[in-house]
C-alpha cells in the first residue's frame, strides 16, 4: 500500500485554508449492488475487520456501512485505556494479543496513534480484591504478561497525588501495576484503519443505516439500507449497543442486554498523572491526556438503555471517590460528560461468532473492552469472515458457549456488575 506523506509547508497551507481542498484521506463512494462481504458498523471493530480481510486474505470487495459518520459511535465514546490485566486464559492471551498490536499499530498503519504506554495501577481496598488480585497475577503469569503487586507506599511514590491514610474509609491495602497498559487516540485509530482499508479498495459508506436483513432461508443475501438494497454473502455485524436489535432483524435473539456507560473529562491542567489509575472497589478510574485533560470514568448505570447520556448519581459517585481519594482534586473543574452504551453479555464475555443463519457472523458483546480489543478484533472477525472458521485466538468466545456451558466468566470489566 502506497504511503500517503505531506510536507510541514503542505499541512501550513492547508490550515490557513480552513482545510478547504485538502484531499480526501478515504474515498466517498456510492454503494454498489453487491460485495463479497458486508461488514455492518464503522467503528474500530468493523474498519480493523476490512482492513486484516484485505491484507490477510486478499478480501477487498467489502462494503463497511455506517449509519452515522466513521467512528462517532462507541470508537468516540470511550476512556481510550488499552490493558490485558483479565482472569480468564482466553480474556488473557486474547487482550495481550491485542495490546502488543497497538504498539505496532502506528507503524502498521502509517499513521500516528499516538499510542503511549503508561503502565496501570488498580487500587485494592478489601481483602477480596487483594485475593482476586493475586490469583489473577498468576493467571496473567501463565500467559508472560507483567502484573504484580505493590504496596500502598509505592503507589504513593508513582502517584504523589493519592493518600494512604490507613484510616481512611476504605483505606488502600496494596494495588496491583500492569507495566503494559497503555491509551491511543480513539479516533486517530477508527482513522488509520479506514485510511488504508481505502487504499486497499474496501467501500467505506458513511450515512448508511442498515434497516433489514435479507435471506432465502436459512441463509443471507444481503441487506436493506437507506441508501437501497445491497447484495452479499457474507455479512459481518460488528456495532456496539445496537447488537441485539441489528441480530432481531435476521430474527436472532442474542443474550446481551444494553446499558450506559459514563465517563468525562476535566479542564487541562499540567502533568499530574503519568500513569493510569484505577480504582475496582468505588468504580472509577482516570488517566491524562497530552491535552491535560483528566479522562474520568465511572460506573455503568444499572438500568438498560439506549441512550447515549446517563444518570448524574454516577457523575456524583465518581467525583466523591475522586476527592477522597486525591483531595487536592477538589477544585477542578469538569470540562465535558457523555456516555456508550454497552452491550454485555451474561458472562461479560464477547461474542465472536457464526450464527445459526448460513452467512451471518456476528463481532459483538465487548462490553467496556472494545477499545482496547480492536486489533486483535479485526484479526480474529476477518479470518472467522474469509474462513467460516474460528482462529484459536477467538474459539473460546462462540456463541454456542451459552447453550454449551461453556461461559467465560470474566470480572475485570469497567462495569458495576464486577
Amino acid at each position: 500500500m502506497a504511503a500517503r506523506r505531506y510536507s510541514i509547508w503542505s499541512l501550513i497551507r492547508n490550515a490557513l485554508a480552513y482545510h478547504e481542498g485538502w484531499a480526501r484521506a478515504w474515498r466517498a463512494p456510492e454503494p454498489k449492488p453487491a460485495y463479497d462481504a458486508i461488514i455492518i458498523g464503522g467503528g474500530g471493530h468493523g474498519l480493523a475487520t476490512a482492513y486484516y480481510l484485505a491484507r490477510d486474505h486478499g478480501i477487498a470487495n467489502v462494503a463497511v456501512l455506517e449509519k452515522g459518520w466513521l467512528g462517532g459511535g462507541n470508537t468516540g465514546r470511550n476512556t481510550v485505556t488499552i490493558r490485558s490485566n483479565y482472569l480468564r486464559d482466553p480474556s488473557i492471551r486474547f487482550y495481550e494479543h491485542a495490546r502488543r498490536l497497538y504498539e505496532e499499530m502506528s507503524q502498521e498503519l502509517n499513521f500516528n496513534v499516538m499510542f503511549s504506554r503508561r503502565g496501570q495501577i488498580d487500587l485494592i481496598q478489601t481483602w477480596a480484591k487483594l485475593r482476586d488480585a493475586r490469583r489473577r497475577s498468576l493467571s496473567m503469569a501463565l500467559v508472560d504478561a507483567e502484573y504484580e503487586i505493590i504496596t500502598p507506599e509505592e503507589v504513593k511514590r508513582r502517584v504523589p497525588l493519592v493518600e494512604i491514610d490507613p484510616t481512611a474509609r476504605l483505606p488502600i491495602l496494596a494495588a496491583t501495576w500492569h507495566p503494559g497498559a497503555g491509551i491511543a487516540r480513539h479516533d486517530a485509530v477508527a482513522w488509520g484503519y479506514a485510511r488504508q482499508a481505502d487504499a486497499a479498495g474496501v467501500d467505506i459508506i458513511q450515512n448508511c443505516e442498515v434497516t433489514g436483513i435479507r435471506r432465502d432461508g436459512g441463509r443471507v443475501t444481503g441487506v436493506e439500507t437507506t441508501r437501497g438494497p445491497i447484495a452479499a454473502p457474507r455479512i459481518g455485524v460488528a456495532v456496539a449497543g445496537h447488537a441485539g436489535v441489528v441480530a432481531a432483524m435476521a430474527g436472532l435473539r442474542l443474550p446481551i442486554e444494553t446499558v450506559p456507560l459514563q465517563a468525562f473529562v476535566s479542564e487541562p491542567l499540567k502533568p499530574v498523572l503519568d500513569v493510569i489509575l484505577n480504582c475496582p472497589a468505588l468504580h472509577v478510574y482516570l488517566a491524562q491526556t497530552d491535552k491535560g485533560e483528566l479522562i474520568i470514568g465511572g460506573a455503568a448505570d444499572g438500568y438498560t438503555s439506549y441512550a447515549q447520556r446517563g444518570g448524574l448519581h454516577v457523575i456524583e459517585q465518581s467525583v466523591a471517590t475522586l476527592i477522597e481519594l486525591m483531595p487536592r482534586l477538589k477544585r477542578v473543574k469538569m470540562l465535558r460528560q457523555w456516555a456508550g452504551m454497552i452491550d454485555l453479555t451474561y458472562d461479560t464475555s464477547p461474542i465472536i461468532s457464526a450464527t445459526p443463519v448460513d452467512g451471518l457472523y456476528l463481532n459483538v458483546g465487548w462490553g467496556s473492552g472494545g477499545f482496547k480489543a480492536i486489533p486483535a478484533s479485526g484479526e480474529g472477525f476477518a479470518h472467522l469472515l474469509a474462513t467460516g472458521r474460528p482462529s484459536p485466538l477467538i474459539q473460546p468466545f462462540g456463541l454456542d458457549r451459552f447453550a454449551q456451558g461453556r461461559l467465560v466468566l470474566e470480572t475485570a470489566g469497567a462495569s458495576n456488575r464486577e
